[in-house]
């Protein structure tokens, strides 16, 4: 091993972090198999590596996939060349299939496995590749490229797919194109690609596409081995940022900036005024000329700095990222015009966003792939969401972001951009070395997020008392106890409890099988059956329909047709079969609550506005701004002042300033609202004339402070809405579902406590796992407080069944400003003839306003699904919100409720 990882090393002139990568990839290859696994080959191996690397939970693929979190900057598509080397010279591989995430990348990748004389090859040096290099296959030569599958058998090949390509062709269920016929090779060449016995798969930027249609296609393949490489290991969903759970080796932007492997990024705004305050046209025209002027000053320091130490001179660029093609289309247009900056830059801005095509796109990935070279004209690039990830440029030093996005995605997506050092190492002179980043109205966000101890921009700062020094974190999987009943092989119930099952504080599971090996197969596919009928409410509209012998008949010839003959042959009796059917269904039914899948929609369009008022306008008054530039680099917080001149648009008439910033919200229509709108505004514009001395004054304060101005406004015109509606529709999409599975952080150290029993540090109880309950639906569960342990102590002893809900079980949403947010309850119990939505607060909590949001969305709810419940001779719903002093163990549920209940509002 060491041979090979040495040899490619200096060959390839590696860094630490590659290094190590490529280390650990030698290490992986001792310990898996590198041939095509079973099932039991496949668990051998996954626990064998979760051993070797205890940070890897679970693969995510159903063969051995693993990521390298490498920073931006620190190069991952030489480490591909460098991953594909050893795999080759140490261990005979010779087939490659290299997904890239959209055709920008595509094509840069092509360009650096392929092109021997461009400056990025990835194998340059590789002697064993100088005289036989690889053939590179791509999506659009792999069908004339057919007959050298077969003319050089022994020769390494790398395959260069698109994936967003892959992922268009196969929309509304359709084959990608590779799996058609290739009259050559007798068979569609994924049909060739899947029987290779050495295919490796390596996924470049893999969380852009992780759960797309098209990877999910490519899985068939069967590869191997995966080798995922990002800057960003986890996925960004509307419910949060989901982590990777198989990253093998993870390196920072933290580290990558304190090894001096990228620029120091640093936020830029004016000096002395608040950035906020402006409206969106003002402030990007501000925005865009500030960065530009920075821009002329950057690139005659690069200049200054080359000619000094003979250097190659770098020509910079400024990236500016607009909100969608339209957008970029209106930016592009300004930056060609005659006044701005008298037109200098009227030849040298190009537009990156998909609204090309044909010839225009290969301009346009022509005109980007030239950027850095001094001969190209382009100083400017405005782009759509095409440059968030592997375009390895080094020379961009000033981003504008015009883009609306939070100080992490601006950090994480835009930062990354151009952190990579033109002269490969710092010079030691700040504008060389300095990545500038245009936020105005995100400076005091981005600068709080960098101060953040978990930001991915500065050094992490972690502190641990002596107790804490030993412990391990592990996830833990909650599956209800039907579903461990069910879903899971009798022998691999306890390995599936953790995803670190070397953890010997989590309790076994119950003990005993209600069915023998053989049901137990029947007794999962009953169970698969059973679950298909959730949205058949015409026929099961609840769990106890279930068990009419009319859906039994149903279930049981489903079951029978899922099995096929060769596993019905195991029973004698077709009875067995219907039997297993039947003792599932009850515990099916036993083992879950009739929770209902409810959707409202309005039955017309809701129509809404805003009475005439007089607006307050007593407390308004804001200072006027300067045009000085400060600069503080995000790692260290050392600023600089940078001198700059004027600029901006200004609005005819200075009630547009106002209107313009009331139009942004999503709630207030120009169409509908002008006469209103253009009245506030002239109450605002002489409020202001009032106090300040002359109009210039004036508007400047409303071009800088236009936000808070129209925040402000807004505010009070809430108070002056009106709604009407003709009604809503109240759908019930499934008339029962699962439940879902919950997961937990949990030290491997601490012994899960039994519920019955307070912790000896109640401060400490989230952190905790508890167990010993009968009536729960989950073996396992944590409570948020110590009332909440005590209300479960009630529950089980009043309830027929509880359970604390997973998110998303309910899908319940409530409005927070102007978004939906979702709801879930802390409790649901059953008793005999209803079900409890309960929710637990500090009695200090019970009129705020978010609370009471939730309350009145949780109460709409029970009240809908009670009315569903009552036509199907199900149970009524009621929500309790409960003070958390009352609850004591001498409470009973009955009283909490009539105490409690809410209605609807």
């Amino acid at each position: 091993m060491n041979r090979h990882v040495n040899n490619i090393t200096g060959r390839l002139s590696l860094r630490s972090p590659q290094r190590q990568s490529l280390e650990v990839l030698a290490r992986v290859c001792e310990i898996l198999p590198l041939k095509k696994l079973n099932r039991q080959d496949a668990e051998d191996a996954e626990k064998k590596l979760k051993e070797a690397f205890p940070q890897v939970t679970d693969f995510e693929r159903e063969f051995p996939s693993l990521c390298f979190a490498l920073a931006t900057g620190v190069g991952k598509t030489r480490l591909m060349g460098a991953f594909i080397s050893y795999l080759y010279l140490a261990h005979g591989i010779r087939n490659f299939f290299v997904l890239a995430p959209n055709l920008t990348i595509y094509n840069k990748l092509i360009t650096d496995f392929k092109e021997r004389t461009h400056p990025k090859y990835v194998f340059q040096g590789i002697q064993d590749f100088a005289i036989n290099p690889p053939t590179i296959i791509t999506g659009d030569n792999y069908e004339s490229q057919a007959i050298t599958l077969f003319d050089q058998p022994d020769d390494c090949k790398v395959n260069i797919f698109n994936i967003s390509k892959i992922n268009s062709e196969v929309r509304g269920g359709k084959s990608p194109r590779i799996k058609r016929l290739s009259e050559y090779i007798g068979e569609s060449y994924f049909e060739y690609l899947s029987k290779l016995p050495d295919l490796v798969l390596l996924m470049d930027e893999s969380h852009r596409y992780r759960a797309s249609a098209g990877v999910r296609a490519i899985n068939e393949l069967k590869p191997i081995l995966g080798l995922e490489l990002t800057a960003t290991p986890f996925v960004e969903t509307p419910k949060g940022a989901i982590p990777f759970k198989n990253v093998v080796v993870d390196y920072p932007l933290a580290r990558a900036m304190a090894d001096g492997f990228v620029k120091e990024p640093a936020v830029v705004t004016r000096k002395d005024f608040n950035p906020a305050g402006m409206s969106n046209d003002d402030l990007e025209r501000m925005k865009l000329e500030d960065g530009v002027r920075l821009h002329e000053q950057v690139k005659v320091e690069l200049e200054t700095y080359a000619r000094q130490t003979g250097q190659k001179i770098v020509k910079p660029f400024v990236l500016v990222i607009a909100r969608d093609t339209t957008h970029a289309s209106q930016l592009l247009d300004l930056i060609r015009s005659e006044t701005f900056f008298d037109g200098r830059y009227k030849e040298r801005a190009i537009q990156v966003d998909s609204s090309k095509t044909g010839a225009e796109e290969d301009k346009m990935i022509q005109d980007l792939l030239a950027v850095e070279a001094t001969t190209s004209p382009t100083e400017i690039v405005i782009h759509v969401n095409m440059l968030k990830e592997g375009w390895d440029v080094t020379n961009l030093y000033t981003i504008v972001p015009l883009r609306a996005a939070n100080a992490r995605i601006l950090i994480e997506q835009s930062i990354g951009r151009g952190l990579r050092l033109p002269y490969g190492k710092r010079t030691g002179v700040n504008p060389v070395d300095r990545l500038n980043i245009i936020a105005h109205d995100k400076f005091q966000e981005i600068i709080d997020e960098a101060k953040r101890p978990e930001s991915p921009i500065r050094l992490q700062q972690l502190v641990l008392d002596p107790s804490q020094l030993g412990q391990t974190m592990v996830t833990v999987i909650s599956k209800s106890t039907i579903q461990e009943m069910l879903e899971d092989q009798p022998q691999r119930l306890q390995d599936a409890e953790t995803t670190n099952s070397g953890s010997a504080s989590v309790p076994p599971r119950r003990s005993g099988s209600i069915f023998t090996p053989q049901e137990q197969k029947v007794a999962q596919v009953a169970y698969e059956v059973i679950r298909s009928y959730e949205s058949q409410t015409d026929v099961a509209p609840t769990l106890a329909s279930l068990q009419n012998s009319e859906v039994q008949s149903k279930v049981v010839a489903e079951v029978k047709r899922r099995l096929g003959s060769q596993q019905l042959e195991m029973f004698t009796e077709s009875e067995q079969i219907a039997e297993v059917v039947a003792k599932t269904t009850e515990h099916v039914v036993m083992g879950t609550i009739d929770i209902p899948r409810i959707v409202v929609i309005p039955k017309d369009e809701v129509r809404c506005g805003f009475k005439p008022f007089q607006l307050n306008l007593t407390s308004l008054r804001f200072p006027v701004p300067s045009d000085e530039l400060v600069a503080q680099k995000l790692r260290t917080g050392e600023q600089e002042s940078i001198s700059v001149g004027r600029g901006g648009i200004e609005e005819q008439r200075l009630e547009d300033y106002v209107v313009g910033g009331l139009v942004d919200f999503d709630d207030v229509s120009y169409d509908d609202h002008a006469e209103l709108l253009y009245d506030l505004a002239n109450q605002t514009v002489n409020h202001l004339k009032s106090y300040l001395k002359d109009e210039f004054e004036v508007r400047k304060v409303l071009r800088v402070h236009q936000k808070p101005i129209s925040d402000f406004i807004h505010a009070q015109m809430l108070e002056h809405f009106w709604e009407e509606s003709t009604g809503y529709d109240v759908e019930v999409r499934k008339g029962f579902t699962q439940l879902r599975t919950s997961a937990y952080t949990a030290s491997a150290n601490d012994s899960v406590l039994d519920y019955r029993q307070p912790p000896a540090d109640k401060s400490k109880i989230t952190q905790y796992l508890f167990n010993g309950f009968h009536r729960s639906l989950y073996r396992l569960t944590k409570f948020q407080s110590d009332p909440e342990r005590k209300l479960a102590i009630l529950l089980e002893r009043d309830a027929m069944r509880w359970f604390r809900p997973a998110k998303g079980q309910f899908q319940i949403f409530f409005k927070q400003g102007h978004e939906q947010q979702e709801y879930q309850p802390d409790f649901v119990a059953e008793t005999t003839d209803t079900i409890f939505m309960i929710e637990t607060k500090r009695a200090s909590e019970l009129n705020d306003s978010i609370v009471l949001a939730k309350r009145d969305a949780a109460v709409q709810w029970c009240e809908n699904a009670s009315k569903y419940a009552k036509q199907h001779n199900g149970k009524e719903w009621k929500y309790l919100l409960i003070p958390h002093d009352v609850i004591a163990e001498n409470m009973s549920l009955i009283g909490l409720a009539e105490s409690y209940v809410e209605g609807v509002k």
